[in-house]
């Protein structure tokens, strides 16, 4: 299954920790983007499917966001996500 993971690393102790997990079934990674700011994580993914048939023409839109605050102690910069 695919999860987006997010995490930091403590620089004294190099141990991993997640600050949150996210089910991104039905997205690619490149419908993913992930951004850090104002201590804050966002998840914001985006996919549209279009089928044509003989019959008829259906679209797909699927939609998600996620927003996380940063705990205590955590700089931006630590954030690190995968796919």
């Amino acid at each position: 299954s695919r999860m987006q993971r997010f995490g930091r690393m403590s620089s004294s102790s190099r141990n991993r920790s997640r600050l949150a997990l996210v089910d991104m079934k039905g997205f690619d990674p490149n419908d993913v983007t992930v951004m850090v700011k104002d201590r804050k994580v966002t998840v914001l993914a985006e996919h549209r499917d279009e089928c044509n048939t003989s019959a008829a023409k259906t679209y797909n839109y699927r939609k998600l966001m996620k927003e996380f605050n940063l705990p205590a102690g955590v700089s931006e910069n630590e954030v690190t996500c995968s796919l």
